[in-house]
């Protein structure tokens, strides 16, 4: 009896310093939560980096003062240690504005365009051939050389509006923009035009990187619109000799040296775990790169900022990290995840905010099963800011490099309500005016949030 009203006090006691615990960790998070939506800084920092230095393509001027000034800015706050790492990103430059027509007899109807990064240009002049609509890679290679010679293929497959996960329909239409203008220059095409991965039906082409394979010939490839593609495949229904013509003047010049920028708030009892939060200070040139990825880059600055403001001082290391090149080469992302091999850093965790600046949803996880569900006994305390979706899937492309570097780190990628994401997506729509100011905040607070409970019970046990 003695020994089990003894047993009875101790899980008694185990069960009430939890909940004390628990309790504790939602006032705090709810804390988080206050000064982000009153005193929140990311809606600010991005309408500077927006509208004062706009897109930031790798090895562009703007890409240089984004560098200069994301290091100052965190500087600014006061954080315990603000640094640059060196890497060697592309210098890919788009040239005049892209052009071209749809001829069909004595018709001519003009098309937006523009080119996808890394293209080669079309030359001096404009390229005009005929052309040839297919859906898939498949169908492309079922045509055969005879017929695809000397023509330029025309991509028309849209993203399946059927996945509620946007993101997931953007994966599966993405190889035709990625691989297809070099499957189409192994049959003899010239060029290749890619209707743009974009839910919605509108005027603005949204470019995006392909995939040159170095053993074909490099041919122009360009993304026309949704209304473009649609006009585009509806007049070759009438008349499948029609020409179409395009005109691109880019071209790729030699690498330039730029930084990843790096902010820390060092850890007060085991500064040797870090847990990393970023976006990429990169963008496309087509527009200021607001949703992709001003407000991550913004967001993960934030974090610091808020701890700071909060008189927080972590366990663990806590790092802002701005990747440069992810849109056309993931070099920042690499380089990241080489030097911290080579200088044995250890991860709990690496969390990035690349899906936009629109309402949070929750997290989606790469690691060991047991660290995922560590994650998910955070629900109840995530829960009330919306944070419902949380398990397994893609963390980001600028932390994958970190998660083959370390087996240990989990791999972390914010979610945002993708629904209107697309729409914007390497388009010149992309704009600070997309934005919306009490999104983006609660999306830093979210991620702050969730650094707080990695800080404090880490992923191994609650140590």
């Amino acid at each position: 009896m003695y020994l089990r009203s003894f047993l009875f006090l101790i899980a008694f006691f185990i069960s009430t310093n939890a909940f004390a615990q628990t309790a504790a960790d939602s006032v705090f998070i709810r804390k988080i939560f206050d000064e982000a939506l009153t005193n929140g800084q990311s809606y600010k920092n991005l309408d500077y980096l927006s509208n004062k230095i706009g897109g930031r393509l790798s090895g562009s001027l703007e890409a240089e003062k984004a560098v200069q000034w994301s290091r100052q800015l965190m500087e600014s706050y006061g954080f315990d240690k603000v640094y640059l790492q060196e890497v060697m990103v592309p210098h890919w430059v788009r040239g005049a504005k892209e052009k071209a027509s749809i001829q069909t007899g004595k018709t001519k109807v003009e098309v937006p365009i523009c080119a996808l990064g890394g293209s080669v240009s079309t030359g001096k002049t404009a390229l005009t051939a005929n052309i040839i609509e297919v859906k898939t890679l498949d169908e492309l290679k079922a045509l055969g050389r005879s017929k695809v010679q000397g023509k330029i293929i025309f991509f028309n497959r849209p993203m399946d509006p059927r996945h509620v996960q946007t993101f997931i329909a953007y994966g599966e239409a993405g190889d035709q923009r990625r691989q297809g203008p070099s499957e189409a220059a192994k049959l003899g095409a010239v060029g290749v035009i890619v209707r743009s991965l974009n839910l919605f039906q509108d005027d603005f082409p949204h470019t995006g990187s392909l995939r040159y394979d170095e053993s074909v010939p490099k041919i122009p490839a360009a993304a026309i619109s949704t209304n473009g593609a649609d006009k585009l495949s509806q007049m070759l229904k009438t008349d499948q000799n029609l020409k179409f013509s395009f005109e691109m003047h880019c071209q790729t010049l030699p690498d330039v040296k730029s930084y990843n920028v790096i902010g820390e708030l060092r850890g007060s009892e085991k500064p040797n775990e870090i847990i990393a939060v970023g976006g990429h200070l990169d963008s496309w040139d087509l527009a200021d790169g607001a949703h992709d990825d001003g407000t991550g880059c913004t967001q993960s600055i934030e974090v610091l900022r808020l701890f700071k403001s909060m008189n927080y001082r972590p366990k663990r290391t806590i790092r802002a990290v701005m990747f440069m090149n992810e849109e056309n080469g993931v070099r920042g992302g690499r380089k990241y995840a080489e030097l911290a091999k080579t200088n044995n850093e250890s991860h709990v965790a690496a969390i990035e905010s690349d899906a936009g600046g629109f309402t949070p949803r929750g997290f989606g996880i790469e690691g060991q099963p047991d660290k995922i569900k560590a994650l998910q006994n955070w629900k109840p305390l995530l829960a009330p800011y919306g944070l419902h979706d949380i398990g397994p899937g893609h963390a980001g492309t600028d932390i994958g490099p970190l998660g083959e570097a370390d087996k240990n780190a989990t791999l972390i990628g914010f979610l945002p309500d993708s629904q209107r994401y697309f729409q914007y997506h390497h388009a010149s729509n992309d704009t600070f005016d997309k934005v919306n100011k009490r999104e983006l905040e609660l999306g830093g607070a979210s991620m702050a949030a969730l650094v707080y409970l990695l800080d404090k019970y880490g992923l191994d046990g609650g140590k």
